[in-house]
């Protein structure tokens, strides 16, 4: 089955760190860029960064610069997500997928979405 699977959600204080995973299962995911999603409960999903296939280029969005960054670890057929100084308003389901960016910037996601992982920013 091709897809990509999520890990590493959880329950942390605000100010803490969590690192997610992205694992390629059916395909090689060198090929492709891949980017990091988030949904909270009542809100459309919003993306949160894109990681270019070989140029390298990370792309995030306003609200998390400087406290996410993505990586990939192609060996491993795996992208990461570390997230530092969460905020209560990071709670979300991530989901990671094949990305892309518009010219406008805006990143937009394509296809392998999987099922998602929880992260909840709470005291």
């Amino acid at each position: 089955q091709v897809q990509l699977v999520e890990s590493g959600g959880g329950l942390v204080l605000p100010g803490g760190s969590l690192r997610l995973s992205c694992l390629a299962h059916g395909f090689l995911l060198d090929r492709y860029a891949i980017g990091w999603f988030r949904q909270a409960p009542g809100k459309e999903r919003e993306a949160v960064s894109c990681h270019g296939a070989r140029d390298g280029a990370t792309f995030y969005a306003d609200s998390v610069k400087g406290r996410f960054t993505i990586s990939r670890a192609n060996v491993r057929n795996t992208v990461y997500l570390q997230m530092n100084a969460l905020k209560s308003e990071d709670t979300a389901v991530y989901y990671c997928a094949s990305c892309g960016v518009a010219s406008t910037g805006r990143i937009e996601g394509y296809e392998f979405w999987g099922p998602g992982t929880q992260v909840t920013v709470s005291s």
